[in-house]
């Protein structure tokens, strides 16, 4: 694959670039199998709509084709279980969340990631992802399959993160 650079021009980073460095989709670390690609994600309805609807000239045109975004203002009734199971960015970067390359945090991190841009933060946001496995569990655990209704805000919370409970 022939390298390809990434600039970047969008509301919270300006003269940011990045290299891609794998194939979009491909070559990813053996511990990272997430289930639903960001564009599927989209299509689904996360973070309200509101996520990365100024960012169109980075990612691939067809992610928004069929996405559930709204530019105004976050919209639960966006999300695919239509409730909020968000944090604030505020909570994320109080809490250490953020990469400083990444300001928007982890979806921001796979998205680049999913087009071929691997960096130092790699290996701690992948950890980060297999953590959210426990709400698979607590879904399995009290919930019967396919009850889409049982516990929304923990099956909104494992779509953000890549994880399809529709499958649970």
């Amino acid at each position: 694959m022939a390298k390809q650079q990434i600039q970047v021009d969008d509301l919270m980073q300006t003269g940011y670039c990045y290299v891609l460095t794998e194939s979009s989709g491909e070559n990813f670390h053996p511990d990272f199998q997430p289930e639903l690609t960001p564009k599927e994600m989209l299509e689904l309805g996360v973070f309200g709509g509101k996520y990365m609807t100024d960012c169109s000239k980075e990612f691939p045109s067809d992610w928004y084709e069929n996405a559930q975004l709204c530019s105004e203002r976050y919209d639960s009734d966006l999300n695919f279980f239509g409730i909020n199971a968000s944090q604030p960015l505020s909570e994320w970067q109080r809490k250490g969340w953020i990469y400083e390359e990444d300001p928007r945090g982890w979806f921001q991190w796979y998205c680049r990631y999913y087009i071929g841009r691997r960096c130092p933060d790699d290996d701690r946001q992948i950890k980060r992802w297999r953590a959210m496995r426990r709400h698979i569990a607590q879904i399995k655990k009290n919930c019967r399959k396919g009850d889409l209704k049982c516990r929304r805000k923990q099956r909104q919370a494992l779509l953000h993160w890549a994880y399809d409970s529709r499958k649970i």
